[in-house]
């Protein structure tokens, strides 16, 4: 990525940031007390699968500058948009969803954007000694992302932001600051779940990345003292990680009833044409007839949605889950006797195994 000093670009990016998308926040450093702004365009977002640092290349041109005159220029940010936004657990179709709202021509989509990553960090130790951010500071920071978040282009009716799994964990806050936002809360059942994962080359890493946040989150809801993170195989790992996710997802949707819709994956799948037109009316898009009779048979659904280059349809996912299942058996049922020593021991757990398919 090009970057230069507060200079041309800087200047430019920050004139521009009030009005329009093209100047993007992709970074925030808490530590620096700076905002990484980027030159973006419609096409740029529409193409991203993720707004990470994987979008930094030779040509895209940006600039370091400080939190402080992010946060005036975006004070003066014009046209907002409602900003919505899509929870989910991980592996269960977030992407796939929001590809196809872009496909409704009225929605800018933002997939998995950086900052919001770091505010789910900052957010866990807010009245910690060791926080870097006050509880104040914590909301001016999210006040100001949801600022420029919501701004769009001539065509836009709404944003909706693609979180990261791990993310879901500041559905709360979210909401609770933004009283017109609305969320989809995705998932599957615990044992799809786990075929899904364990069919993945790269889940092993997934899975103990995000494993000490999980593990601690889920502690802190159960009340009997759960294994060490290294003694777990990885269906356990699997497992562990489907119910604190899970949690998280039951907590928001139970707070924020109306706001948060809970939708899973494979009865999507089923009937896709149905399942678009609830989350069309669930975030006030408009339900074009044109649009929800096609959707069913689009291109969206015949491509990796986090790589479109690669085919995949529903029926090859159904077939990889089949595959797995078969070659995964012995930890598909680790994580499933995981889960139900669990829920044994706590009504919350069975709660959850109950309601959400376990």
């Amino acid at each position: 990525m090009a970057t230069e000093q507060p200079g041309s670009i800087a200047r430019d990016l920050l004139a521009q940031l009030p009005a329009s998308p093209d100047a993007y926040p992709q970074n925030l450093d808490l530590i620096r007390e700076t905002v990484l702004l980027v030159r973006f365009g419609a096409a740029a977002y529409r193409a991203a699968s993720f707004l990470d640092d994987r979008i930094l290349g030779p040509a895209v041109h940006g600039a370091w500058l400080p939190i402080g005159d992010v946060a005036a220029a975006s004070q003066r940010a014009a046209n907002g948009h409602p900003v919505h936004f899509i929870f989910h657990t991980g592996h269960v179709g977030s992407t796939l969803v929001s590809r196809l709202l872009d496909e409704t021509g009225n929605v800018l989509s933002l997939r998995e954007p950086l900052p919001l990553r770091t505010l789910a960090d900052a957010h866990d130790v807010l009245g910690r000694v060791d926080s870097l951010l006050s509880n104040a500071q914590f909301d001016l920071a999210l006040a100001m992302l949801m600022r420029l978040w919501g701004r769009g282009y001539r065509e836009t009716h709404s944003v909706v932001v693609k979180a990261t799994s791990s993310a879901g964990r500041l559905a709360a806050p979210i909401l609770a600051a933004s009283e017109d936002s609305r969320a989809i809360y995705m998932n599957v059942g615990a044992e799809p779940y786990l075929a899904t994962l364990l069919a993945g080359q790269n889940s092993p890493i997934d899975l103990r990345g995000h494993g000490a946040e999980r593990m601690r989150r889920l502690q802190s809801r159960v009340g009997t003292a759960l294994a060490p993170l290294h003694t777990l195989s990885i269906g356990e790992l699997a497992a562990m990680s489907w119910l604190a996710e899970s949690w998280t997802r039951r907590d928001a949707v139970k707070q924020f009833a109306g706001r948060v819709m809970a939708l899973d994956f494979e009865a999507f799948l089923a009937n896709v044409a149905d399942g678009m037109a609830r989350v069309l009316g669930h975030f006030a898009l408009p339900a074009d007839a044109r649009y929800l009779s096609q959707v069913g048979r689009s291109p969206v659904l015949t491509r990796y949605s986090k790589a479109p280059e690669y085919g995949y349809t529903p029926d090859v996912r159904a077939e990889v889950l089949r595959d797995s299942r078969r070659h995964n058996r012995g930890e598909i049922r680790n994580g499933m006797d995981w889960l139900e020593r669990r829920a044994s021991a706590d009504p919350g757990v069975a709660e959850i195994m109950t309601t959400m398919g376990g």
